[in-house]
């Protein structure tokens, strides 16, 4: 792909040389180019199509690297990795030792901070503003937020505290969620820019100063003319609510128009103590399809750019996330106390059949886990059933509530834990890999993993029917193609099954793994190996009997889960033989080292951590080749 502008583009400082009517073509040239590799590589591309001139005006006004600008959650910062010399590699986004789909620090001094969970730029923007003071420096703090992130709580703890400070902080709120107001345009842009200019403030203050050193008049006119701003303020402009907690609201502008972004970000760089800029951006933005469904191309697999269509390899096979939803609502039929409660997530956990089956019954509370987890527990104290839906990777967000509000008192809440184990391309900040270690160690809750998307379907009825908090983590992507048709049954707490009998070897597994188990198996039967392979079903509790018995048929022991090892479900069959006096037994614990996982497919993730076919046979080998030892 050659380009007359991009092409000449490798790092911010050659933005600042282009004309404004240059800079929108290179826009245009910059959705191409992002629309385009997103088509091949897959990736978040609506947000990102939404943010380009935003992008553009920000590295054209101030002087990045030294003026340190954080984006919140990093959907939208593919335009951001293009200007600043990353062009080259945008091919290999996300995928194995590529450059990450988010900002990242060790990828370029651009990216002043990590990013991946939203609702964290205004906190850390916070820090910097400390930091720069306590260090004497006098570079400005950008953050930008948006994408939904500003609805959750800590985007509102930064900005009190900010608020509060009044150090010189500007934040972009890149609204892409809103229709465009009709004060939005060349008039609303025009007064934002002339009201924000150095002249106008000047003018403001000195105006005040006047006449709060006036006779007579002084102090009660100061007051009414507070009164009459804040009237006009509320009549005229959205930003009321940011005004109060102390910020100097701008806007909302179009930012798509680099004209009005380039004019009113040269005057609000000047303008003392926190300010809050409002840009209103399309989801989207360029490319029809995502402009049309922007919630489909937020996160995309490689598609078809001609018809918009996904290129994913079709699988007779449904999603867990499918097989969830549908089965949901089929409890929920029988039961009419179940509500599901999601956290901006309707389509992405399968949820949005029952919202639209039960509305009444449905609740989307928003990016805001934390609030989602103890509203649960307030329907659950009457009554109610709350299956709470949430990837757990975000979960891990609402952990103080899971203990607090559900856990200690016993609230029967049901959390369906989806993306479970290796997601793949998002990277390190949406592997869910952590939650059997981080619930595992919560007294009264119960922790359940099926093998397949049938056990899914009955461990979802075995939670409807089980006092108290119960956990359900299963992975992304498509099941097995297993029989779905048998009635839904209530399986035995704390029981899970033996898969295969044998007395050289036993593989003890939890969720998936149980399949990569048999597989490696049954290339040991091929040399006269026998296995033992057991399906764990349960976390927590862990079936004693079972377990006990395997370990007394075998010396060789091997676990296995798409977990981190430290707590999780190899720690917990540790600590049982331990408390049982079981300590003669060679076990090699399979899962996550203690690293994060970066960014390449699930494949690739399960190979480089040992836990598939292949890694599974090599540690049987080890244990087996011991033992003649």
């Amino acid at each position: 792909m050659a380009y007359s502008i991009l092409d000449n583009i490798s790092d911010p400082k050659d933005l600042r040389g282009l004309d404004v009517e240059t800079l929108s073509k290179l826009a245009e040239e910059i959705r191409d180019f992002i629309t385009k590799t997103v088509s091949t590589t897959g990736g978040h591309l609506a947000s990102s199509l939404g943010a380009v001139e935003l992008t553009l005006a920000v590295h054209y006004v101030f002087n990045t690297p030294e003026d340190l600008i954080v984006w919140d959650v990093g959907h939208q910062a593919y335009a951001h990795k293009i200007i600043t010399g990353r062009r080259e590699k945008f091919h290999t986004l996300r995928q194995k030792g590529g450059i990450s789909g988010f900002p990242r620090m060790e990828e370029s001094p651009y990216d002043v901070f990590n990013t991946g969970h939203s609702s964290t730029s205004i906190s850390v923007a916070a820090g910097l503003v400390e930091a720069r003071k306590l260090k004497k420096q006098h570079h400005k703090v950008v953050a930008i937020i948006g994408d939904g992130s500003m609805g959750a709580g800590m985007a509102f703890e930064g900005m009190n505290f900010s608020g509060y400070r009044k150090e010189d902080l500007i934040i972009i709120l890149n609204d892409n969620e809103m229709s465009i107001s009709p004060n939005v345009g060349a008039l609303s842009a025009y007064l934002n820019s002339i009201m924000t200019g150095e002249k106008a403030r000047k003018m403001r203050a000195e105006v005040k100063h006047l006449l709060l050193n006036t006779p007579v008049v002084g102090e009660p006119v100061i007051r009414l003319i507070r009164q009459v701003e804040e009237v006009l303020k509320n009549l005229f402009l959205p930003g009321a609510l940011f005004e109060d907690l102390g910020f100097t609201y701008v806007g909302p502008i179009d930012g798509h128009r680099l004209d009005y972004l380039v004019r009113t970000l040269e005057n609000v760089k000047e303008f003392p103590g926190p300010v809050l800029l409002h840009v209103i951006t399309k989801k989207g933005k360029g490319y029809n399809y995502a402009e049309r469904e922007p919630e489909k191309f937020h996160g995309t697999p490689p598609f078809d750019l001609a018809t918009g269509r996904t290129c994913e390899r079709k699988t007779p096979a449904p999603s867990y996330t499918q097989v969830f939803g549908e089965t949901i609502i089929k409890l929920a039929q029988e039961e009419e106390r179940i509500v599901a409660i999601t956290a901006a997530m309707s389509l992405g956990t399968g949820l949005d059949c029952f919202a639209r089956k039960f509305p009444d019954r449905f609740f989307d509370v928003g990016i805001a886990e934390q609030h989602g987890v103890t509203f649960a527990a307030g329907l659950a104290r009457e009554g109610f059933i709350p299956v709470v839906a949430i990837y757990s990777t975000f979960l891990q967000r609402a952990y103080d509530q899971i203990i607090h509000d559900v856990c200690l008192p016993g609230l029967h809440v049901i959390f369906a834990i989806d993306r479970a184990g290796f997601v793949g391309e998002d990277g390190a900040t949406h592997q869910g890999l952590f939650d059997l270690s981080y619930l595992r160690a919560i007294p009264k809750m119960s922790i359940m993993a099926p093998a397949d998307e049938d056990e899914l379907r009955h461990m979802l009825k075995t939670a409807i029917h089980l006092p108290g908090p119960v956990a359900i983590r299963y992975p992304r992507g498509a099941g097995r193609g297993c029989d779905l048709s048998s009635p839904l049954r209530t399986l035995e707490v704390g029981k899970g099954e033996i898969v295969r009998e044998g007395e050289d070897l036993a593989i003890c597994a939890v969720g998936p793994s149980v399949y990569e188990a048999i597989s490696a198996a049954d290339e040991l039967a091929k040399e006269g190996i026998s296995t033992r392979i057991v399906n764990a079903r349960f976390v927590k509790p862990l079936d004693r009997d079972l377990l006990v018995e395997t370990a007394k048929k075998t010396k060789n022991i091997l676990t296995v889960e798409e977990n981190v090892l430290m707590g999780g479900f190899g720690s917990a069959v540790l600590e049982l033989f331990a408390a049982e006096g079981i300590t003669d037994r060679r076990i090699i614990c399979l899962g996550v080292k203690d690293t994060f996982v970066e960014h390449a497919t699930p494949e690739e993730q399960r190979r480089e951590q040992g836990v598939d076919k292949a890694g599974i046979l090599s540690a049987a080998k080890n244990i087996l080749s011991h033992g003649k030892g």
